[in-house]
């Protein structure tokens, strides 16, 4: 009998694992672009996240075919997170940290980060158009804590 809520509780765990990296491992790069390499950086953008409930800066403007280095520091008291992805699959994603708000990100597009901590992503913006990012920690999103990167077209 005891064995069920354990099974229950693996199969939740299991599956919010699952939500976290698999379901987003290629939606966000059909939409945004694609995971950046280190040795093709055109430049690093400072980030900074903050109790406040805001990123600083909250927008940016970046050119089509850029692979930018997303510097993060988490200069708040509380854990934040930095994520990029379409506003669809944000939405989506808030509503999965509703359910699991103890979920950690570490995937190519969005990264958590405790107090005082910095971390990076690397990203390439393959499409031109208005990219979202947020942090989907319970209650910042909803508090104003997202941004906006605004990826210019190049000429062909």
């Amino acid at each position: 009998m005891k064995t069920i809520p354990l099974l229950a509780i693996t199969t939740l765990f299991l599956s919010s694992l699952a939500f976290a990296s698999g379901e987003h491992a290629g939606g966000h790069e059909d939409s945004l672009g694609k995971p950046g390499i280190a040795s093709k950086v055109s430049r690093t953008i400072k980030v900074d996240l903050a109790d406040t409930m805001r990123f600083t800066p909250s927008s940016l403007e970046v050119k089509q075919g850029e692979t930018i280095r997303f510097s993060l520091k988490n200069s708040g008291k509380v854990r934040h997170e930095f994520i990029l992805n379409s506003e669809k699959e944000i939405k989506a994603h808030l509503e999965q940290m509703k359910k699991f708000p103890e979920m950690e990100h570490d995937e190519p597009n969005m990264k958590s980060l405790a107090p005082g901590q910095s971390g990076e992503v690397l990203w390439q913006f393959t499409k031109a158009g208005n990219f979202p990012f947020s942090c989907l920690s319970p209650g910042h999103y909803e508090a104003g804590m997202k941004g906006v990167i605004t990826v210019k077209a190049t000429a062909k």
